[in-house]
């Protein structure tokens, strides 16, 4: 136990019951009820041991508890009740229905909302409201005064549906994707063919289609076989390329379509042409591509192979955009893209006031739950050669597959490793820096990412999670441990089940792992709006569950919402209290050949098992041990402190542990070597890192 001066205390040491006369099962349960209270101003808490705490103390125990005098609980505000996503569906909102859905939320213990428009009702367009017109401004502008009333707070969704896109992003700042064809020539031959490519065309449609929910186990997401293929709604037919003009936007009934990907049938542009011999030379052919795709030059002496790469359109759009906000999606790897991208919010946010909005919300990258995938952007050749020290225009044959194992496992990797600096360099930190230029923060799901998610995370103000696993869970909470970030969320109990079947008891359930993974903010996903008078069972959203006034369970919320309070409340006003520090070998997963060529990292496919890294976080929580994951660019910003690792955000450990790996960055060994000299505690777990990652200067690097 743990006082409210931070001194050590036994059980014993607690004051006896005031009256002799009381029972000895009653002085049991009067010190019971003391070491609770005791225990409310732990200035370090595990947040499992406290669930545990919590959930064991008996309604009874907890009244005579009250009775006494001593440290009050942590107080109950906004921010530590739960908080859900109001689904605006085709944001047609009015006044009096946002006042009284408020006051039903706030009234049922609800905390805030997270506005996010969403496709519109069918049959409900006239009274469709355009995404960031004045009129839906001036409805934000009603949310944000009446949550300040009823003492709620607000985040909102950068976009409408996911991921961020919209009618004014163009071609120029869309996803593009890797498409590439070779030939081969012999000594003195000549290319006959143009050097062209057609982009094959491509529609992908939820319009006409039925949604199939696969229930699993309660408290856990819908699983089963999947359809092989869409299934048409009965009278519908699959929609062809035929049926659409060009550009998207030029379509008048986008809501009745709901597009997810659309590839149109064009010429792509070239974005370089390089020869390779069998002899290890390499010729930029790109400048002597006429502009018809004729190819000026004849093969040298030797075999050549031609590499050309085309900057094809990756076609992803909002998925499940609400009116005005239907469009291209965003390409995350383009300063200028997002730069762009926002510009229509700061003109919307123009002379009107934000009080009251605490977040802007980003959701998981889905860029790539599509046909093909967004890998390529306009500068990825120069950012590569500036990051990775050499041109990958020189070894396009192990970037292609053609290359020996160990030099294409490397180049591979580094492509990667250059993705994942922009994922984190461009589109997440230029987001957050907008916000905070509006005075707000960013809530992020990083999750799915082609990148390192420990440092979009840590790159957030809120790192937010989700799920029903708990090791999947430590991804946003070590980020947030780690970079001292005070709240770690969690969009919670999605998709439980089928529509109304989903119990309070499930919801709890899907909390409370929540909880012992470290998660200090509840998101319920979701709340439909829903306009008054809508008869039963009013406007609902396709993946339950429905936390609204038409639930069932409505009048018992409260109760759990209570509960999640009083457990958030405690949870953030402590801090964490980690054992170990616990390296993720990045570079080991970059370089795993997989079955793309992009890795995508914490999304609803589980990691990889057998490696490693997956022993180590097994080993120590079978001991007993906690654990926070640790990423390369943190650990080269931590310090050695009192024989252990203390973060460049000030949170202490005990112990690194490094798990075994082949590849890993010179310079994290060195900044390991270097913790260790200072006298922090440094374990190699089966064997030290065997060799280190990327290809420039190999040599000299594997030497040091």
């Amino acid at each position: 136990m743990v006082d409210a001066s931070g001194r050590s205390r036994k059980v014993a040491d607690l004051p006896a019951p005031a009256s002799s006369r009381v029972s000895r099962g009653r002085r049991l349960t009067d010190l019971w009820c003391s070491a609770s209270r005791f225990a409310v101003p732990f200035a370090r808490i595990r947040p499992a041991g406290v669930l545990l705490l919590l959930l064991a103390t008996p309604v009874w125990m907890e009244s005579t508890a009250r009775q006494e005098a001593g440290p009050d609980w942590p107080a109950i505000a906004a921010g530590t009740k739960p908080w859900t996503r109001w689904w605006w569906h085709g944001s047609a909102v009015d006044r009096t229905s946002i006042t009284a859905q408020l006051e039903a939320l706030a009234s049922a213990g609800i905390g805030g909302v997270e506005v996010t428009p969403i496709y519109g009702v069918r049959g409900a367009d006239e009274l469709f409201i355009p995404y960031l017109s004045s009129q839906w401004m001036a409805m934000l502008d009603h949310t944000l005064r009446e949550a300040t009333r009823l003492r709620m707070g607000v985040d909102m969704a950068t976009g409408t549906g996911w991921p961020f896109g919209g009618p004014w992003v163009g071609d120029d700042i869309a996803p593009r994707s890797i498409v590439h064809r070779t030939w081969t020539l012999a000594g003195g031959e000549r290319l006959a063919e143009p050097v062209t490519m057609r982009q094959t065309p491509l529609v992908r449609a939820i319009g006409n289609q039925i949604h199939i929910v696969n229930e699993g186990a309660p408290g856990d997401p819908p699983r089963g076989a999947a359809p092989s293929g869409p299934v048409i709604r009965p009278g519908a037919r699959a929609i062809g390329i035929s049926d659409l003009l060009a550009p998207v936007s030029a379509n008048r009934n986008l809501q009745a379509l709901a597009l997810e990907q659309v590839k149109y049938p064009r010429d792509l542009p070239l974005a370089v042409l390089m020869a390779c011999s069998d002899g290890g030379d390499a010729v930029d052919l790109t400048p002597r591509v006429n502009a018809d795709g004729r190819l000026d030059w004849t093969a040298p002496p030797g075999r050549w192979t031609l590499y050309a790469i085309f900057a094809g359109w990756h076609g992803k759009l909002v998925e499940r955009a609400a009116p005005g906000g239907e469009g291209n999606v965003i390409d995350h790897f383009s300063t200028d893209a997002i730069r762009q991208y926002l510009r229509p919010f700061d003109r919307a946010f123009e002379g009107r006031s934000l009080d009251g909005l605490r977040a802007f919300f980003n959701d998981s990258y889905e860029v790539d739950d599509a046909t093909g995938q967004a890998d390529w952007t306009p500068r990825l050749l120069e950012e590569f050669e500036k990051r990775r020290g050499y041109d990958l225009r020189r070894h396009l044959p192990e970037l292609l597959g053609d290359g020996t194992d160990d030099d294409a496992e490397r180049v591979g990797a580094d492509y990667r490793e250059t993705i994942s600096d922009l994922l984190l360099e461009t589109f997440t930190a230029e987001w957050a820096s907008w916000a905070r230029r509006h005075g707000r923060q960013v809530r992020n799901q990083a999750h799915g990412s082609p990148a390192n998610l420990l440092d979009l995370y840590a790159a957030s103000d809120m790192p937010e999670t989700e799920g029903a696993e708990i090791r999947r869970f430590k991804w946003a909470t070590s980020a947030a441990h780690v970079a001292g970030r005070r709240l770690v969320s969690a969009e919670a109990a999605t998709w439980l089940g089928e529509h109304f079947r989903v119990r309070l008891s499930d919801v709890k359930a899907a909390v409370d792992r929540f909880f012992v993974g470290g998660v200090n903010h509840i998101v319920y996903h979701g709340t439909a709006y829903s306009p008054i008078g809508e008869p039963w069972p009013g406007w609902q959203f396709y993946a339950s569950v429905e936390f609204n006034p038409q639930n069932a369970w409505w009048a018992d919320f409260g109760a759990l919402n209570a509960y999640v309070a009083r457990v958030q409340s405690f949870l953030q006003s402590g801090q964490p209290d980690t054992d170990v520090l616990l390296y993720y070998p990045f570079y080991e997963a970059l370089a795993h050949p997989g079955p793309s060529r992009l890795s995508h990292f914490g999304g609803a496919a589980p990691p990889a098992p057998g490696t490693t890294f997956e022993k180590a976080a097994g080993t120590l929580q079978a001991a007993g041990f906690t654990y926070d994951f640790v990423s390369d660019r943190q650990l080269r910003r931590a310090r050695a402190e009192n024989g252990g690792v203390t973060s460049e955000a000030g949170t202490s450990y005990r112990t690194l542990v490094l798990p075994a790996s082949r590849y890993v960055p010179l310079d994290t060994v060195l900044r390991a070597l270097e913790l260790a000299r200072d006298g922090a505690t440094i374990v190699s777990f089966e064997s030290w890192p065997s060799d280190v990652s990327g290809l420039a200067d190999l040599g000299g690097r594997r030497a040091r």
